[in-house]
């Protein structure tokens, strides 16, 4: 193959390209007006050496430091971890440097969809019940009771997206305090309050240490028409509890039938933005359409959360750059601090990824991966951090420290508010979130035909030169909208999101 067209330079300082297609070995690219000629076979979204790169000699992409050479690279030559590798290095925190004052758009031209607003005012994008459980034992009890309300028990109830059982792996032998204990209750409490969930069924064994009474009492939830709380050793046993169960989700129906849609502004949306089984076209595509969409939301008055500390780690000083405070940026660094903490206590390093899938699909190290990890970020300024799963109040451009893994970091962002989900993909994932819906953006064209079913937008169209970042940004924005009014997303019409709900877990287990 010879292509003007076959390789992408991301930036100018860059000594490596990326394929666009698999380049056998003697293939000729052309770079800058300077003909490449390829001495390994590379497959697509990698990268190629544009200049003699010498062991130990920083490898950029992006015009920042990805990794450093293993040994002497030649020009032309396959680029990934055979030959680069992570490495610390310092790097210049200038907090604000590129902070800028937002352009806002007028509240009487704001965008708008089709939401349900609560009595309190928020604004819910799906009108779904819960059986949600304070410990693992109630688990198999709460999906009975769930599973009562499947198929054509909820036909007479129209407005009512479903009810749903959220179950997870804890809520006893661990202590009582801590990261771990504040993680769980936040996210149970989260997502109780939830302005998707209308009412709650707390459902405990009886004998755990997540007493429900305590933690209704210090998560600040009040019991009423709308949220019940029962224990199985509390009803008699398994068959009593089901029974009871659905007498209590019955009695909410009629309540949570009533709602209606109707036209309110754009700023009453939470978007969380998560990534998962990146390539190499991650950063080129999907996250910076993404982060389009993401600046067009605050634009909007809207809020936008980007999460997964230790997949912005190596890149956290851009976003220090836009925070709009040396205190908001100090926070995030701290995060990052904890990390490195964290994982060197647990045996392993912040720099663990990529994944196998990731690797496959061209990224090399956690340095490159977090560089087009950011980009779903965009470029408002950054004006909060939060911790796992606390509620985000703050409108504009916020981060979240979640972990990297897709379902737990999810988990938080939606305790926190997030009415809206959207997750680029290169690998293919086929995510759901329940309560809230959630956008599936294929990086590259291959994968999205090959997975279309699972995929909501094409963003591998900006490679293949029929949009650019903006024009992608503002699709993906108008199908937030869409989506938000009510419309399904992929996974939604196949079911997805019931066994997604993971707080994450940290601290021993006794």
């Amino acid at each position: 193959m010879n292509s003007k067209d076959a390789a992408m330079r991301l930036h100018a300082d860059d000594n490596v390209i990326v394929t666009k297609s698999e380049m056998l070995a003697g293939s000729e690219l052309v770079d800058n007006g300077v003909v490449l000629k390829l001495i390994d076979t590379v497959p697509i979204g990698h990268k190629v050496a544009t200049t003699a790169i010498k062991g130990d000699e920083a490898v950029l992409k992006y015009g920042q430091i990805i990794g450093f050479a293993t040994r002497d690279i030649k020009i032309g030559a396959h680029v990934h971890e055979h030959n680069l590798t992570f490495a610390e290095f310092s790097r210049n925190y200038k907090f604000g440097i590129a902070a800028k004052p937002t352009d806002y758009i007028a509240a009487n031209e704001q965008a708008s969809f089709q939401g349900i607003v609560r009595a309190d005012g928020r604004v819910a994008t799906r009108n779904y019940l819960a059986v949600t459980t304070s410990v693992n034992c109630s688990a198999t009890v709460a999906r009975q009771i769930a599973n009562h309300f499947r198929g054509p028990a909820l036909a007479q109830w129209p407005n009512i997206d479903g009810v749903i059982a959220l179950t997870h792996g804890s809520g006893c032998g661990t202590a009582a305090h801590g990261d771990g204990w504040d993680y769980l209750r936040r996210s149970i409490a989260g997502y109780t309050t939830h302005p998707n969930i209308v009412g709650t069924l707390l459902l405990g064994l009886g004998c755990e240490i997540n007493q429900l009474d305590n933690m209704v009492e210090d998560m600040d939830l009040l019991p009423g028409e709308m949220l019940h709380t029962m224990t199985i050793q509390g009803e008699g046993g398994t068959n009593a509890t089901v029974r009871r169960g659905i007498e209590c989700i019955e009695g909410m129906l009629p309540a949570a039938n009533t709602v209606k849609r109707e036209a309110v502004p754009a700023s009453h949306l939470i978007l969380g933005m998560e990534c998962g089984g990146s390539d190499g076209f991650s950063g080129v595509t999907a996250n910076p359409a993404l982060g389009a969409a993401a600046d067009i939301l605050v634009r909007h008055g809207g809020t936008a959360i980007l999460g997964e500390t230790p997949e912005i780690y190596g890149a956290e000083h851009l976003l220090i750059r836009r925070a709009e405070s040396e205190a908001v940026g100090q926070k995030l660094l701290d995060r990052i601090a904890w990390w490195e903490d964290y994982t060197k206590k647990n045996g392993a390093v912040v720099d663990n990824n990529p994944t196998p899938g990731n690797k496959a699909g061209g990224l090399t190290t956690i340095l490159e991966k977090s560089l087009g990890a950011v980009a779903k970020g965009g470029t408002s300024n950054l004006v909060e951090v939060y911790r796992y799963g606390e509620a985000v109040t703050a409108k504009g451009f916020v981060f979240m420290d979640t972990p990297g893994y897709d379902p737990v970091s999810i988990t938080g962002m939606v305790a926190g508010g997030a009415n809206m989900v959207c997750f680029t993909t290169g690998r293919g994932s086929v995510f759901g979130c329940k309560p809230t819906p959630s956008l599936k953006l294929a990086t590259n064209s291959d994968m999205f035909r090959h997975m279309e079913g699972d995929m909501d937008i094409n963003c591998g169209r900006i490679v293949d030169g029929e949009k650019d970042v903006a024009e992608l940004g503002q699709e993906i924005f108008e199908l937030i909208l869409h989506t938000a009014s009510g419309s399904q997303s992929k996974s939604e019409a196949f079911g997805f999101g019931d066994e997604e709900f993971i707080p994450w877990q940290v601290g021993a287990v006794l």
